[in-house]
């Protein structure tokens, strides 16, 4: 049978025992807040089935201002003077980048993603801080999506993900990819992450993946049960 696309959550919304027996996919949430100590991610590893696979998110450190909400859910605190988020040529966000790396590794990662906030707009200065980073840092194999926010146009984001070998990660039902060998879904459920998938919408959503090797993760609140419904529906189709 041809594995017309890879499904999961991005988290466990079940215990992940559980979530182990029903998925062989998982977004890893824990690592965008505050990264688990290693021991923890050697026992999620050893835990999962051995063709379980994780990606991960980027720890917002990298991505993310400290003015930023996620920083007090994560309750981080952060000294004055630090340099952190927005790719800034820092020792403090390449410090967040080897403990981000050195997770994925730790958990066999074969992608981590890059959420940026609505604040990171598309200016010269934010750009150049995009290539300085990707162009710096050594990926060891590893291959890296990025999921634009505030109003980027296509060109732009086409443009970098050809420049810098990035996977453009998007929700395809609200935009489509625009770049890369690989598609890397996320589907957020709209405003308030509420909306939950109609058949219609999964069925657009198969068609969409087509013969290309394709992460999809569901981001709602009703991900479980939509991730388990587009499962039943590939198998079907096959």
């Amino acid at each position: 049978m041809k594995e017309r696309g890879k499904v999961g959550c991005c988290g466990f919304p079940r215990g992940m025992k559980h979530y182990f027996s029903q998925f062989r996919l998982v977004e890893v949430q824990q690592t965008f807040y505050k990264p688990p100590q290693i021991k923890t991610a050697i026992r999620w590893r050893e835990i999962a089935p051995a063709d379980f696979e994780f990606t991960i998110k980027a720890w917002q450190l990298i991505t993310h201002p400290p003015s930023s909400p996620t920083y007090r859910k994560a309750g981080l605190s952060i000294a004055p003077g630090k340099e952190y988020g927005y790719f800034k040529p820092s020792d403090e966000v390449i410090e967040a980048w080897q403990k981000t790396k050195e997770i994925a590794q730790v958990l066999r990662a074969r992608i981590i993603l890059f959420q940026c906030p609505a604040s990171f707009v598309a200016s010269g200065e934010n750009i150049d801080h995009m290539r300085r980073f990707f162009q710096s840092v050594v990926r060891d194999g590893l291959i890296f999506a990025w999921e634009p926010r505030g109003g980027w146009r296509q060109e732009v984001i086409t443009r970098l993900c050809q420049e810098l070998d990035l996977i453009h990660g998007t929700d395809p039902l609200e935009m489509a990819p625009l770049y890369g060998a690989i598609n890397y879904f996320r589907l957020h459920g709209g405003p308030g992450y509420r909306h939950r998938y109609t058949d219609e919408e999964l069925e657009h959503l198969r068609q969409m993946i087509g013969d290309k090797e394709s992460y999809v993760l569901f981001n709602n609140v009703t991900m479980y049960d939509d991730g388990l419904r587009f499962i039943k529906l590939l198998e079907r189709v096959e």
